[in-house]
């Protein structure tokens, strides 16, 4: 099978994106592995097929596959990319300003910003409301706390670690989030951190503790997990994404942290959110909409054969 892809990434965040509106490719989860190995494939964090929407005012639906084979519900940064494949191939008219996605967590209207040449260069994404109640997250963590509106959620909820206890507020984008605000990161163990460096969010062994927490058994669908640290210019963090590892930036990842930060009192609804690969503005109205905008760049294009 010989496939045309693009390569295009949101704030590092990665994805190989494939025109599937004849819905004639299959790929297995060694084939999706094949395509993202960094070494011996094109390399990236995951695949999105581009597929006819199945929900009536919808342009297209995504379809987001894990590099690791397995499906997700939303990828914040991949709908980005995927609003930049549709504007910049013509599929949406770069004039319109906008278009209705649709996805596995539901339809999310997406405006945006073009250069120049009629290029998709940002995108602001309505990524509807945070669920936040335990069942739907979901995690076995009993609610511990109320939002202002009398809504039950799981706040800085502690849960053990061979390297101690580590707080979690739940929060799903679509898919499950569990975030960790470190408040003093003198406080965890020396072997979490690169040696010889400073203790902090830069060195700290994401791969090991999120690893551990992605696969524990309250998050009984595993989760994605954040460790975030506040700061003047904005909350930093890092992100240990469900099926696919640490990635440079998570886009769901940035609006649970945005969500989390205003619910425990960290910060305010509207943030930049640091991530490793870029940044991204989160705003929450405290309601049903969070609001991600961003960047998203095409790095090349090509033809590739799945044997």
């Amino acid at each position: 099978m010989i496939l045309d892809f693009a390569k295009i990434h949101g704030c590092g965040n990665d994805f190989i994106l494939i025109d599937d509106f004849s819905e004639e490719v299959e790929l297995a989860p060694r084939d999706v592995a094949a395509l993202c190995d960094r070494r011996l494939g094109v390399g990236a964090d995951g695949i999105i097929l581009i597929r006819p929407a199945k929900a009536q005012g919808s342009t297209a639906f995504m379809h987001y596959i894990n590099s690791d084979g397995s499906l997700a519900e939303m990828c914040g940064n991949g709908i980005r990319c995927f609003a930049k494949y549709l504007v910049d191939r013509g599929f949406v008219p770069a004039r319109s300003g906008g278009f209705t996605a649709d996805t596995r967590a539901g339809q999310k209207q997406i405006s945006f910003e073009i250069d120049g040449d009629e290029r998709l260069v940002r995108a602001q994404v309505d990524m509807g409301c945070p669920e936040l109640a335990p069942e739907k997250v979901p995690t076995t963590i009993p609610a511990n706390a109320q939002t202002a509106a009398g809504g039950e959620y799981v706040r800085e909820a502690a849960i053990a670690s061979p390297w101690g206890e580590f707080a979690f507020t739940c929060v799903s984008m679509g898919n499950p989030h569990a975030v960790c605000f470190i408040d003093d990161w003198t406080a965890l163990p020396g072997e979490l951190f690169a040696e010889g460096a400073e203790r902090g969010l830069d060195s700290f062994d994401v791969a090991r503790v999120g690893a551990f927490f992605e696969g524990h058994s309250v998050f009984p669908e595993k989760a994605n997990i954040e460790f975030a640290d506040v700061r003047a210019d904005g909350i930093h963090v890092r992100t240990y994404e469900r099926g696919c590892a640490e990635t440079l930036a998570c886009g769901t990842g940035a609006c649970a942290t945005g969500v989390a930060a205003s619910l425990t009192g960290r910060a305010g609804r509207e943030n930049e959110v640091v991530l490793r690969g870029g940044v991204l503005e989160i705003f929450w109205d405290g309601h049903d909409h969070v609001i991600m905008t961003g960047p998203a760049k095409e790095v090349f294009s090509g033809t590739v054969e799945i044997r």
